[in-house]
Parts: structure tokens; C-alpha cells; sequence
């Protein structure tokens, strides 16, 4: 089977992280699936950004946590681009997404979401917080999830299984053989990030990995065009 591709941030290699102009790059670019991250806002707003605070991605300064959705679309997310929302990125897209949240009170915003929508059969929802996938698990049952690790690769496979995830993303420089056949023998598929290079992206043959977490559209050529 190919290498599923997976558009970290969109393409955030080539445009700004997770903002509607990097999601659609990503689609248009033909990847499997985009991620995104996700935190609230102030007035619950399932807000489209990666770090906690506006400050690197934005003109901005100080945590989402604490300003409304109006206040952080005043802000320049990159390029002219504007902090999107969630439902705007299902809206502009129609490639499968990986929504990855950081806690609990987001699992729960998210899966309102997924069921308002009707995204039950297009969302993945992703976490490196256990207690975050456990409470998508009790609100979507049905709903595909995966384990994010980083330092905490060693532990993913039986970590994974507790949660009833059925893929790991594991951070490619942490992940050994041992982590993936533990993996394949409790059904669990392993992908990793961040794939950028020519070397990591042998050593994801290496370790016969089932998809890529990439930053570049250079990365999804290779691997359809079957460089890699």
C-alpha cells in the first residue's frame, strides 16, 4: 500500500500554519489527509492554531485562552491570512481531517462540532493527552482516534491499545522497529512526523511505516511519484 500523506498544518513548509490558505494548498497539492490543531477561545470558539499563545503565528501577542474569537480575527495569521475556526476549515476542504486537541474541554467543543456537522465519516481526532482521547472516545464511540507521542514513543503501542486508538503518530526520530512490531501486533497502524527529507523519508521505508507527517508538498511528490 502507498504511504498515506498527511499535510502537517496544512503545508506549513510553504504557507502559513494552519490557515485556510495553507489547507487548501494541501488539498490542492492532493494529500490523503490535513491536520490542524485546535484550542478555545475565550468564548469557546474551537480556534485553528498550534501553539497555546498567538505570539509566533500572529501579529499578535498573549493566549488564545484568553481572547474572543472577534478579537483574534483582528489578527494577521501569516500572508493577510486571518485565524480560522474548525467549522471553516471542514467548510473549505473536503480532504479527510486529523483535529488534534489538548484537552478535555476541547474534546468536548470538538465532538459538538463533529455532530452538528455530520464529520463522523471525515475527522480523525488526535492528541498526545490520554485524558483528551478518552473523553472523545465517551462522546464519539465510533469515531477514529490516534495517539500522538513524542518523548513518550517507547510506550505508544500499549498506550494506544488502553485508548482503543488504532494508529500512533510517533515522532520519527524516537520511533524504533521494536515500537512498530509491537505496533502491527495489536493492529495498530504507525505513522510518523515530521517527514521533510530525503533521509527521513528512508528511514521510514526502513522501518515500513504506514504514513508521513510532512511539512512540504515536495515530500507527497516523492512518494507518489515513488522516489522515496
Amino acid at each position: 500500500m502507498p504511504l498515506l500523506t498527511v499535510g502537517h498544518r496544512g503545508v506549513m513548509g510553504v504557507e502559513p500554519e494552519n490557515t485556510l490558505r495553507s489547507f487548501l494548498r494541501a488539498e490542492r497539492e492532493g494529500f490523503d489527509v490535513i491536520e490542524l490543531d485546535l484550542h478555545l477561545s475565550r468564548d469557546g470558539a474551537l480556534v485553528v492554531m498550534h501553539d497555546a499563545d498567538v505570539d509566533r503565528t500572529t501579529d499578535g501577542s498573549g493566549p488564545i485562552a484568553r481572547k474572543t474569537l472577534a478579537e483574534l480575527r483582528e489578527l494577521d495569521a501569516g500572508q493577510g491570512e486571518r485565524v480560522p475556526v474548525f467549522e471553516e476549515v471542514a467548510e473549505a476542504v473536503s480532504a479527510p481531517l486529523q483535529a488534534e486537541i489538548k484537552d478535555r474541554a476541547a474534546a468536548r467543543v470538538l465532538a459538538r462540532a463533529v455532530e452538528r456537522l455530520g464529520l463522523h465519516e471525515r475527522v480523525r481526532v488526535i492528541s498526545f493527552h490520554d485524558d483528551a482521547l478518552r473523553e472523545t472516545r465517551k462522546l464519539l464511540p465510533e469515531i477514529p482516534i490516534a495517539l500522538v507521542t513524542g518523548s513518550s514513543t517507547p510506550t505508544a503501542p500499549e498506550r494506544a491499545a488502553d485508548l482503543g486508538a488504532d494508529m500512533v503518530s510517533c515522532e520519527l526520530p524516537r520511533l524504533t522497529a521494536d515500537v512498530v512490531e509491537r505496533c502491527r501486533g495489536m493492529g495498530i497502524e504507525v505513522i510518523s512526523w515530521t517527514v521533510n527529507t530525503d533521509r527521513d523519508l528512508a528511514r521510514v521505508r526502513e522501518l515500513g511505516l504506514d504514513g508521513v507527517v510532512t511539512d512540504l508538498p515536495a515530500v507527497r511528490r516523492a512518494i507518489v511519484s515513488g522516489a522515496a
